[in-house]
């Protein structure tokens, strides 16, 4: 097997995480990586690095050290301003080979997986894709990746021996942002960045921004399965009367119900909800990934054999389209009462 650019005696004590910026702002898995990584760095008495890329990025380099970075790479160059694979895997790459970190992370976004897979193969090292946890084994130093496969019916725990970094992307939505980790004490380490227009071979013409939600931070959610076959107007007004979010499982996104931005589970979303109501969802493991940081779940099935309910906090045995309606007429009447 070929060898890294450098080895396990050449790294550094340091977890170093890419800080992707989200209009204007620092990206919430961004924020969830550091929070876990601060943990870790604790545990161990390592240092928490930072590469935050862009143009102009005084204030957002100030809010990476609050949060509890140690020490920011800053990449601030105007050609940095929108993100281009080009231009970002070259300036990240040049800072890892010199400054060497033991471990590298991603969140696993559009962005973050383009320019964690071209790292990978210029740096010659493996990459754990999709993670859903992270820790390091303190024995030998080396992280282990938690990743679920085959169709969510097997949880690999995965390290790598002799690579370096060691690099993974991490799902959004399955580490909890820490504010008790920030911290004013790190330090900020401009990195000369060298780009010319030469290197860059697409721009940005226009970018739209379509209406969008973030199914990770909703308290209440709302999840249809191929047993509410098809009516997500049902389970949006329940979601309106709550004061929560739609979200489903992949045969309903895959038959065009509903926006592939609300998939829940393995291939989508994992979310965080203080309450999670699942209707007409059988169960599978790839979508259970998806709200087992749920504080309550309630299931609402035909079938008592659902492996659903071996999850769910409450059972429901009966059909959602009379259940749902039900309840949907309950709360309306309550609303009623209260604003009367």
């Amino acid at each position: 097997m070929v060898s890294s650019l450098y080895s396990v005696s050449q790294e550094n004590k340091t977890i170093c995480v890419f800080l992707e910026v989200d209009s204007g702002a620092l990206a919430s898995v961004s924020l969830e990586l550091i929070s876990k990584s601060r943990q870790i760095c604790d545990q161990l008495g390592w240092q928490l690095t930072g590469i935050l890329l862009g143009d102009q990025l005084d204030n957002l380099a100030v809010d990476s050290i609050a949060c509890g970075i140690d020490e920011l790479w800053l990449g601030d160059h105007p050609l940095l301003h929108n993100f281009t694979i080009e231009a970002y895997s070259k300036v990240t790459f040049e800072m890892l080979v010199e400054k060497k970190p033991a471990v590298f992370l991603l969140g696993a976004t559009p962005n973050g997986r383009d320019l964690a897979g071209r790292l990978a193969v210029r740096l010659r090292t493996g990459l754990n894709a999709d993670c859903t946890d992270l820790y390091i084994n303190p024995q030998n130093e080396r992280l282990i990746c938690e990743v679920s496969g085959f169709g969510g019916g097997v949880l690999a725990l995965i390290e790598m021996a002799d690579h370096r970094p060691q690099m993974a992307t991490v799902r959004p939505g399955v580490f909890t942002i820490e504010n008790k980790n920030r911290t004013e004490n790190g330090k900020i380490l401009p990195i000369p960045v060298e780009l010319s227009n030469d290197l860059i071979h697409t721009r940005l013409v226009e970018r739209t921004t379509g209406e969008m939600v973030d199914l990770t931070r909703v308290p209440v959610l709302i999840a249809g399965g191929r047993g509410v076959d098809g009516d997500f107007e049902m389970l949006g007004e329940l979601a309106r009367l709550l004061d929560g979010e739609v979200g489903a499982t992949r045969p309903p996104v895959d038959e065009g119900h509903i926006g592939r931005e609300r998939q829940i589970g393995q291939t989508g979303v994992v979310t965080s909800p203080k309450i999670a109501i699942c209707c007409g969802i059988s169960g599978a493991f790839h979508f259970v990934v998806g709200i087992e940081k749920a504080d309550m779940v309630v299931a609402i099935n035909s079938d008592p054999e659902a492996p659903i309910f071996d999850f769910a906090d409450y059972c429901i045995v009966a059909d959602v389209h009379q259940v749902i309606p039900a309840l949907i007429e309950v709360l309306k009447a309550e609303r009623e009462v209260s604003l009367g």
